[in-house]
């Protein structure tokens, strides 16, 4: 091999590998707002979260992505810059939202990362504690801005930790399209809830997914429910034969196409982006999976990624972009 193939090839290589330390798993995609109100929260100032949420207004797809950020830092980070927001402004709903998504995350970080069956029963009852202790900060929030949504999608987790019954989540949920019919965030929560792991089936996990697909208008990114039923569905990682069956490929076509149809700043974009991504290179569609990849590096906020133990999910994430990176080039240059 000559010295300038060599070199090419090492170029190749180390473009295409993206380095671990731009990633992070705190979002799924760039949000520059909210990334500098994460930073400022941290800093324990409150001052630009409550900016941002003032003016996400009556978009209630951003409000539950900045308030669901917001409540797991202050979870993982400490809530004091949250008091400081509550103290100067008592009545804000804004900060109480806020305050119900930090109680939630909280209960699931005492819950922990692990497997039910090794779990302890300390860890558990920690968990659930919390769990109930969060009702009457999600009852406020929700009487402070009944328009709102939110309150009652951050309350589907509640639910699944602490065994809600069908009949009961129908009811929440019920609460939560009376609202917002199409909403994203919502429906992403609720297919957690149906799925065979928690309080459903892999039958009623795909009814649910179809059903919601199959009413929504394009662009609002719900033709991704069916594939994300369809991954949760397969307890192992699916062969490469499932990935090439007629229906996966259906499945990431209406995908693709309600990404088309999607405005630019819907905040599910990326999240969609990331598990189409990898369909698209688990079935050898390497420049479209790139594609998808350019506007989401850099973040590991969303399925399949989630679903490694750390640190592979960062590893997971580089291996099949690198990947599709290299395949992509080397298939243009063979054309």
């Amino acid at each position: 091999m000559s010295f300038l193939v060599l070199v090419a090839v090492v170029c190749l290589f180390w473009f295409c590998l993206l380095p671990l330390r731009w990633q992070t798993r705190r979002l799924a995609g760039p949000e520059p707002a909210l990334r500098k109100a994460v930073a400022a929260a941290r800093r324990r100032k409150w001052e630009p979260a409550a900016r941002l949420l003032a003016g996400a207004g009556e978009d209630w797809e951003r409000r539950a992505l900045y308030s669901g950020v917001l409540g797991r830092v202050a979870a993982r980070s400490g809530d004091g810059w949250l008091r400081a927001w509550e103290a100067a402004r008592p009545d804000d709903p804004d900060a109480a939202l806020v305050r119900a998504r930090f109680r939630i995350a909280y209960a699931w970080k005492l819950r922990g990362r692990m497997r039910a069956n090794v779990t302890p029963r300390a860890r558990f009852a920690r968990f659930h504690q919390a769990l109930w202790d969060a009702h009457d900060d999600l009852a406020r929030a929700a009487r402070l801005n009944p328009a709102d949504p939110t309150p009652h999608i951050a309350g589907i987790w509640r639910a699944m930790g602490l065994s809600y019954r069908n009949r009961d989540m129908h009811l929440l949920w019920r609460e939560i399209t009376e609202r917002a019919p199409h909403h994203f965030d919502a429906h992403l929560s609720a297919l957690q809830y149906w799925c065979a792991k928690w309080h459903g089936s892999k039958q009623i996990a795909r009814d649910f997914a179809e059903k919601a697909a199959g009413n929504a208008p394009a662009g609002s990114l719900l033709a991704v429910l069916p594939l994300i039923a369809w991954f949760e569905n397969h307890d192992m990682e699916p062969s490469a034969a499932a990935f090439g069956s007629p229906r996966a490929h259906a499945m990431v076509e209406a995908a693709l196409s309600d990404l088309a149809a999607a405005p630019d700043d819907h905040p599910g974009l990326p999240y969609v982006r990331h598990l189409v991504g990898y369909f698209l290179v688990r079935q050898g569609r390497f420049r479209e999976a790139v594609a998808q990849f350019r506007h989401v590096d850099g973040h590991l906020n969303a399925l399949p990624w989630r679903y490694s133990p750390r640190p592979f999910d960062a590893l997971h994430y580089r291996v099949l972009r690198t990947r599709a990176a290299r395949r992509s080039l080397l298939e243009k240059r063979h054309r």
